[in-house]
Formats: structure tokens, C-alpha cells, sequence
């Protein structure tokens, strides 16, 4: 699928969701005005993607807002990693499904004036007194993926720190201002990230609490706001990466 065929289904299919006849329910209109989206024509034009070329620097992200954000950083006269710590930051927020300060982080940085290559393994421990021989006690043969036991103590934080200091030229604290603005005044949910957030709220209440606002499963287009997280990056912000 080309680029016009995917804007041509696209258009025909928000066109068709504008128009109809007869009387229709409070329901049927609301559906009808939500942002077209096509799981299978997203795909297929994934599949037909353009090289993209630039001068000064760019930015690649799975979320759009996140990517602007990390743009902004560098026009803002950041370095590759202040974008980087930028962009992470907001997909934090955006992507909480697959980012964010519980986790840990990784980096592999050129530095092109010291042509140097530096790694970064910001992945945090298991907790201290937890080891195989508790699990042992426990009567365990593995660890459940969703459970407690398999967490870890989150990295992330400290890894942007330790690339904030040694590589950042504006500081973490503005780093996390896009992050904090987008979790305090919302955004609104993108294709593919707004299926993360379809789920029984029963399945996981402590999450619904927060990702199911008023007991309303978001979808495609509703804007989603974290206050909490906004917080929290907000004491990071403030603090460093030792904040509480």
C-alpha cells in the first residue's frame, strides 16, 4: 500500500463516519466522531516507510508528541542527549505501556569529539534480600512475570542523571518539562497506544485507578491526563534523581 492509497482509505473512511441518514442515538454520533483508524492500514503503510535525511539533527520515537519534545530540546540548544533524556522522559507519559521511571534504561552514546563509545547499563537489582533461596522457600520453579517477585529496583532515573551530568548541556530539570506538562494537562491517546489502555479494570484495579479515570475505558482520540506521574517528575525535577 502506497502513501496515496493510505490517505485516500483514510479520508473515504473519515468521510464516511460524517455522513448518514435518518435519526441517530447520542451513542452513534459520538462513534461516528471519533478520529478514523485502521489497525490494518496502519501496518500496511508501516511496511512502505520513506528514508528521512536532515542537517541539524533529529529525533525518532515511537509517539509524535515525544519526538517534537526531544526536537524542542535541541533547538533549545541541548545536546543529543538532552533530547534523548527528553524524549525518554515524555514517552513516559505518552507510552506508559512501554516506558517510564519505573524501568530501567540503557544507552550506547558516540561521542564524536572523543571518538569514543560509552555504555551505559542503568538496569536495576533485584531487592536485597530477595535471591533463590527465598524463592526456594517459597516453593517456586520460576518467577511469575506478573507479580511482585519480578520486579526490580527501577535504573531509569539514575541513568538519566548519570547522562545529565557528564554529557547534558540543559540540566535534567528541564529535561522532564515536557513530560510533566503533557501528564499534568493531558494528551490525546494515538492509535496504537490507545489499545494498551483496553483492559478489564477488574484485572488490575490499583492500574484502573489511574489509567481508567471515572471508570471509563479510554480509546482513540480521549485525552489522558496522569496528574501522579506529573508529581512525581515534578520531584525529580526538583530534587534530582534522589528525590523521594
Amino acid at each position: 500500500m502506497d502513501r496515496r492509497d493510505f490517505m485516500k482509505g483514510s479520508m473515504a473512511g473519515a468521510a464516511l463516519a460524517s455522513v448518514g441518514g435518518g435519526m441517530a442515538s447520542a451513542a452513534e454520533i459520538t462513534e461516528r466522531q471519533r478520529p478514523f483508524f485502521s489497525k490494518e492500514r496502519v501496518e500496511a503503510r508501516n511496511r512502505n516507510r520513506s528514508t528521512v535525511v536532515c542537517r541539524h539533527g533529529m529525533v525518532c520515537a515511537s509517539q509524535p508528541l515525544a519526538a517534537m519534545a526531544g526536537i524542542d530540546a535541541l533547538k533549545a540548544g541541548g545536546t543529543c542527549i538532552d533530547a534523548a533524556i527528553t524524549c525518554n522522559a515524555s514517552l513516559g507519559v505518552v507510552e506508559p505501556a512501554s516506558n517510564g521511571i519505573g524501568g530501567d534504561l540503557f544507552a550506547i552514546v558516540w561521542i564524536e569529539k572523543e571518538k569514543k563509545l560509552f555504555g551505559l547499563n542503568a538496569s536495576g537489582r533485584s531487592p536485597y534480600d530477595w535471591n533463590l533461596e527465598e524463592a526456594a522457600k517459597l516453593g517456586l520453579k520460576d518467577i511469575p512475570r506478573q507479580s511482585p517477585l519480578s520486579w526490580n529496583v527501577p535504573g531509569c532515573v539514575s541513568g538519566w542523571k548519570m547522562l545529565s551530568d557528564r554529557w547534558g548541556k540543559l540540566g535534567l530539570a528541564k529535561c522532564l518539562e515536557p513530560a510533566i506538562a503533557f501528564a499534568r494537562d493531558g494528551f490525546p491517546l494515538s492509535p496504537i497506544i490507545s489499545t494498551h489502555f483496553v483492559w478489564p479494570s477488574d484485572m488490575a484495579p490499583h492500574m484502573a485507578k489511574v489509567y481508567h479515570p471515572d471508570d471509563k475505558i479510554l480509546r482513540y482520540g480521549d485525552i489522558f491526563k496522569n496528574p501522579l506521574l506529573a508529581n512525581n517528575l515534578s520531584a525529580i525535577a526538583k530534587d534530582g534523581a534522589a528525590a523521594e
